[in-house]
């Protein structure tokens, strides 16, 4: 009777112990990843970071293993996980854009160009004046690193 009882501890103690180990895991990968200026700018999420970035942005691993970047801003490491609207590189603070002028030109009368005209980088928000495109105010914040900084969370 008493070894099915031990049998349960002990696989309850290797089950905390994998856990506290795979924390750890992500912890030291987090760390050793930053800072190096070979990392600042995105790359795709390595495997030892998948989860850390799961985690972060409470989505399931396998959709950040398809389409996640990571970069380091010094010492922090800093995750991106691409979505409908999201883009993980440089933002396009344009003021003239190839997309917006033909769909102005096809659209003339637009109170409002598309992101598929515009590209979903743009920070800012367009509309059709007179047949030409017009960029309005921001509506996204660029980071001091050029990135659009809602779109990146510090992974710890």
């Amino acid at each position: 009777m008493r070894a099915p009882t031990i049998a349960a501890g002990l696989l309850f103690i290797a089950q905390v112990a994998t856990s506290g180990a795979a924390h750890a895991q992500s912890a030291n990968a987090t760390q050793s990843y930053c800072p190096n200026p070979a990392h600042a700018t995105p790359q795709k999420t390595p495997p030892d970071l998948t989860s850390a970035l799961a985690k972060a942005f409470q989505i399931d691993e396998a959709a950040i293993r398809d389409a996640s970047y990571v970069r380091c801003v010094g010492p922090n490491l800093m995750g991106c996980a691409v979505g409908a609207n999201l883009d993980c590189f440089k933002a396009d603070t344009r003021r003239s854009l190839p997309g917006a002028t033909a769909w102005c030109r096809d659209n003339p009368s637009s109170t409002m160009i598309p992101m598929a005209a515009t590209g979903h980088d743009t920070v800012y928000e367009w509309s059709c004046k007179g047949g030409r495109a017009v960029a309005g105010k921001a509506v996204m914040t660029v980071d001091p690193q050029g990135y659009i900084a809602d779109n990146w969370k510090e992974i710890r």
